[in-house]
């Protein structure tokens, strides 16, 4: 064996990556990590957004107020859906409610932007695209919670 073969043996030996074994059904530490981040930035920027606005408190609550309600029914009807997939009870009024909650808190999203003459387009944008981030961000870490837990019982 000559020195060159005998470095990259010992190199193979000292490998010091081990392979973390998931559970099925687990999602990974990067998708995990991902989706907390999104989650985290769209809440945020949102929230920077309200804070820095010109607009007067009581809109400021309107906004914020429609967000937490989004994130709530967002999550609520992620839980129904999976719930009612993997032969969970869900009574029919509940399943109904988180979908017309879902479709409310949107629908105010939509009409307070429209109708908010004080805020740029650019600006009415922002929140538009920072409120859907954030549903769909509380959605895939409630899911991947569950995921997670799952596959721990198995």
């Amino acid at each position: 064996m000559s020195d060159h073969e005998v470095l990259l043996d010992n190199g193979k030996q000292n490998d010091p990556k081990k392979k973390i074994e998931r559970k099925e059904g687990e999602p990974t530490p990067a998708f995990i990590g991902a989706s907390w981040a999104a989650l985290l930035v769209g809440v945020t920027a949102y929230l920077i957004g309200l804070f820095n606005a010109t607009m007067q408190l009581n809109e400021k609550g309107y906004y914020f107020a429609v967000l937490v309600f989004g994130l709530y029914a967002a999550v609520s009807l992620q839980k129904a859906v999976r719930d009612k997939d993997e032969g969970i009870p869900v009574t029919n009024i509940y399943y109904g409610i988180s979908w017309l909650a879902l479709i409310i808190s949107i629908s105010l999203m939509g009409i307070g932007l429209y109708n908010a003459g004080s805020i740029d387009l650019s600006e009415k944008g922002f929140y538009a695209m920072s409120f859907v981030l954030s549903l769909f961000a509380a959605i895939t870490v409630q899911k991947n919670i569950r995921d997670t837990q799952r596959a721990r019982e198995r």
